[in-house]
């Protein structure tokens, strides 16, 4: 068990003795410091959450940046098949347009990923951890009322 010095030099433990040992008084007087531990324990949860959503948004976005890429070179793959084919009528344009068409499908499956991710992320709010503290206040109003 680590120990920290107190104010006169004095050591504590940092654990706590076993409530069912604990007077009411005692419970009482430790409840402001549990509370603060626990509104502290809940915001880093909200934060992680949080940083967690912001990272799969950011991810999300990526894929779409990078399915509006491949779109791009889609079309112009396209457009160099239309060329070729008009200029030559020959078969060459025939493997422009099967590049983009693997292009086009690339640019799909990126895009149903980064749609995915998005959606994942939604709403940007740490709603377990909400969802935490409404259960926390509701055990604490429970005890409270006891």
């Amino acid at each position: 068990m680590s120990q920290s010095p107190g104010a006169d030099g004095a050591h504590r433990a940092d654990a706590h003795p076993d409530p069912a040992r604990q007077s009411t008084g005692q419970l009482i007087g430790e409840l402001p410091e549990l509370v603060t531990r626990l509104v502290r324990d809940e915001v880093r949860l909200a934060q992680a959450e949080v940083k967690g959503k912001a990272k799969k948004l950011g991810v999300g976005a990526g894929l779409f940046g990078g399915a509006g890429l491949v779109a791009l070179l889609g079309l112009n793959a396209l457009i160099t098949a239309a060329i070729l084919g008009l200029a030559n009528v020959l078969p060459g344009y025939l493997a422009a347009i099967i590049i983009a068409v693997v292009l086009f499908l690339v640019a799909g499956v990126l895009a149903l990923l980064g749609k995915k991710d998005v959606q994942d992320a939604k709403p940007p709010l740490p709603t377990d951890t909400l969802e935490s503290v409404k259960t926390d206040l509701a055990a604490v109003k429970g005890s409270a009322t006891r």
